[in-house]
């Protein structure tokens, strides 16, 4: 064999070492990626039953675990900055065998029922007592990996942040995963068991990567990072640069979901679309020559946030989709370019973990802000608007440029504030500035955004003038009252012909009184239900059945789910109704009769007990209940938990022999009878449901209802059963009851859409 032979061996041999170590580092970080994201859904889901289904919840799960991923990423920047590389291989896999006394994952015990009040931070108490290590572990890898790739002399050892992409295409696939496979198939603790598996073989590789990472040895090319640590130190300003490039974008995320799963559409997994996109982005400017891409994102902003302006409130109408799809994008648009001015100004591979931990910090204050600050700060989700503002002043163009020319835009934007603001100033009344006229005014301020868009500078200072006119001089945000909580944003609003006084959480309806007369008198009677519970609604039909069934008298009755009250006018004097409301603000709404009088009026002395329905309920062992109403919702559905096996078993565990228990399952995008029956089956209970249109009187504010009652007896039910808008059901065989460890939530939004009930009815 020749010397040239020798050479090429020898050369192809490195090739594929070096193909192969970029696979290995490659596939753990998607590993590790994967587990990192697919723990999150996993173990808020085992903590949902606790906090009745909000989507808080998953708020505070998002900065709980950008605060580990803080944690583990100045765990990584301290092992390369300050150890040898073979003490940081030690140290790291010290930390993943210690998780395995806490694995797998579970509930902690000691941890009861949350508080009224500052129920984010218990929250994120029970996440650190039952997930922190394990997670800390894991947010490890990220960094570290990425800098032991850095060290290998692979040819694109200097330049190592496309393995970002790895990795955020691991979390990319984790999250499409969850709903559509995990969730579907494997119960909690199943998944648990499988999570530490996978947990098992992350170690492993890693320590394959650490072992790679040694046996490469010094690299003849290889800038040593002790000097490079020394020189090209980032100034402080290009460090706050890192934190706001990441701030906004975290932030944004957690709003747009606010936003469009509350104002827009409660959709089931809407949460998950926001999420993707925010990963997508880190995966497409972390990759090689992603420079092209950027500069179209640049362009595209503000033609993007132009046309969502006029959208939201320049009175364009658009079908439910493409709105959803408008924010979407806007948002997607918008954290491109804050990843992408991120990953222009990277550091050098010295400084990449140090870089990380900075954009790390970025994001936890991001999301801290926009889950914990901005529900003590705003009423409503105005933190959405502001932050789109704060995506253009991540655009490069804001902050350079000439003096003289800086103090120009600044003149012409306060120019034009002061212009805007002279109606408030001058005190000029603002109730014509409705409809048509305001959407004018909208319109042309945003064509007039859209002028400038090629000045990044006038362009944000316009926009900003834009979205604070909007908001100051929009009709609904100035004649609803809003009220925000941990579960949400509750709305008091009167009808347009004043008639009606309404209760919103997002975009569904939660309570209607009447409150004035058609000749614009105060109405003074006694109030009548309506809504979802006007006596000829299922509801109403039902409740006036299972009394029927009593002697046409009824003990004592449990409402889980306050709203505005309504139901509690469907009560007779004779009768003791007690009421179970998870949100404090609610309660606080349907109790000031200035709001709404059902409380006042109809059950003066009924109690109102704070917390979840099934802490509460199983707490309290004296009472027998001959009715128990589940009507409970988190904007459009019934919380999971309130319809599980467990939870069936706690209501017909706290009803009287004769006793039943209604379920109102109305819902836009779930078909839930079917959940219902076979979780009553299971029990040996029987099941009838029933939908009810509005009444073809054309009565305002009588909304069809979609109900399902149980009881032991079918004899019990025959009464209603044998009404034209009732019959038996039974679950079908495709259907298993869900429980506090299973629940296919994903099968109830298909049978919906696909019109295949999965119940069929008892002759």
């Amino acid at each position: 064999m020749t010397n040239a032979d020798t050479d090429f061996s020898l050369g192809a041999a490195r090739a594929s070492a070096g193909a192969g170590v970029a696979a290995l580092f490659a596939a753990t970080l998607f590993l590790s990626a994967f587990l990192l994201f697919s723990v999150q859904p996993m173990f808020a889901k085992l903590v949902l039953p606790r906090l009745g289904g909000s989507a808080s919840v998953w708020s505070v799960a998002m900065v709980f675990f950008q605060a580990m991923l803080l944690a583990g990423y100045a765990f990584a920047h301290l092992l390369t900055s300050r150890f040898e590389p073979k003490v940081a291989v030690v140290a790291q896999l010290t930390v993943l065998a210690g998780c395995l006394t806490v694995l797998p994952v579970a509930l902690p015990d000691g941890w009861g029922a949350p508080p009224e009040s500052g129920t984010a931070f218990w929250l994120m108490g029970l996440f650190a007592a039952a997930v922190g290590l394990p997670f800390f572990a894991v947010a490890v890898n990220g960094p570290l990996l990425q800098a032991w790739f850095a060290r290998t002399g692979h040819p694109h050892a200097r330049d190592p942040y496309f393995l970002y992409g790895a990795s955020n295409i691991g979390s990319f696939a984790a999250l499409i995963a969850y709903p559509i496979l995990v969730e579907t198939t494997l119960g909690g603790h199943a998944q648990t068991l499988g999570w530490t598996g996978g947990f098992v073989l992350l170690a492993v590789m890693i320590a394959a990567c650490g072992g790679a990472m040694l046996r490469s040895g010094p690299v003849a090319h290889a800038i040593p990072v002790e000097r490079e640590l020394t020189g090209d130190v980032p100034s402080l300003g290009r460090r706050l640069q890192w934190i706001a490039l990441a701030f906004v974008p975290s932030a944004l995320l957690v709003a747009v979901t606010a936003h469009i799963s509350t104002d827009i559409a409660a959709v089931p997994f809407l949460w998950v679309v926001p999420l993707a996109l925010f990963l997508l982005t880190f995966v497409l400017t972390f990759r090689r020559n992603a420079a092209a891409s950027h500069r179209r994102m640049l362009t595209l902003q503000p033609i993007a946030l132009g046309i969502l302006v006029v959208v939201t409130w320049g009175g364009l109408q658009l079908p439910l989709p493409a709105g959803i799809a408008v924010h979407l994008a806007v948002f997607f648009i918008t954290a491109m370019v804050c990843h992408g001015e991120l990953v222009r100004r990277r550091p050098p591979p010295a400084r990449l973990t140090e870089f990380y931990l900075l954009m790390s910090l970025g994001g936890v204050l991001g999301g801290g802000f926009a889950t914990l600050a901005a529900p003590v700060l705003f009423s409503t989700v105005v933190e959405y608007p502001l932050l789109l503002v704060a995506g253009l002043l991540c655009r490069p163009g804001v902050w350079s440029g000439e003096p003289s020319a800086i103090r120009r835009d600044a003149s012409l934007i306060a120019a034009l504030a002061l212009a805007l603001g002279l109606p408030a100033i001058l005190r000029v009344p603002l109730d014509g500035v409705t409809g048509a006229p305001f959407a004018m005014i909208v319109a042309a301020a945003a064509g007039l955004s859209i002028l400038a868009r090629r000045n990044d500078r006038r362009f944000a200072g316009f926009m900003a003038l834009v979205v604070a006119g909007a908001l100051a001089y929009d009709p609904f945000f100035a004649k609803a009252e809003s009220h925000r909580s941990f579960y949400g944003v509750h709305r008091v609003v009167d009808s347009p012909d004043g008639e009606h006084r309404l209760l919103m959480h997002g975009t569904t309806m939660h309570g209607v009184m009447r409150i004035r007369n058609a000749d614009g008198s105060a109405f003074t009677g006694r109030p009548e239900p309506l809504a979802y519970y006007w006596d000829g609604s299922g509801i109403g039909q039902a409740i006036s059945a299972v009394r029927a069934a009593h002697g046409g008298r009824l003990g004592d009755v449990a409402v889980v789910g306050l709203g505005s009250g309504g139901l509690a006018c469907a009560a007779e004097p004779s009768e003791r109704w007690r009421f179970l409301e998870i949100d404090p603000v609610v309660a606080a709404i349907a109790r000031d009769p200035d709001r709404f009088r059902y409380l006042q009026a109809c059950t003066p002395d009924a109690p109102v007990v704070i917390g979840d329905a099934r802490l509460t309920m199983a707490a309290d062992d004296g009472i027998r209940f001959d009715l128990v109403v589940v009507d409970a919702f988190s904007s459009d559905a019934i919380p999971v938990h309130l319809m599980t096996r467990e939870a069936v078993r706690l209501f017909v565990g706290k009803t009287t022999e004769r006793g039943a228990v209604v379920f109102h399952v109305s819902n836009r995008h779930m078909e839930l009878t079917s959940v219902v029956a076979a979780a009553a089956a299971a029990e040996g209970w029987v099941a009838v449901s029933g939908a009810v249109n509005e009444p073809k009187s054309g009565e305002p504010f009588r909304l069809p209802t979609q109900v399902v009652v149980i009881a032991r007896d079918a004899a019990d039910l025959a009464g209603l059963a044998a009404t034209p808008d009732f019959h038996p059901v039974r679950a079908g065989p495709a259907v298993s009851p869900w429980t506090d460890d299973f629940s296919n939530v994903l099968g109830a939004v298909w049978r919906n859409y696909a019109g295949r009930p999965g119940y069929e009815r008892v002759d």
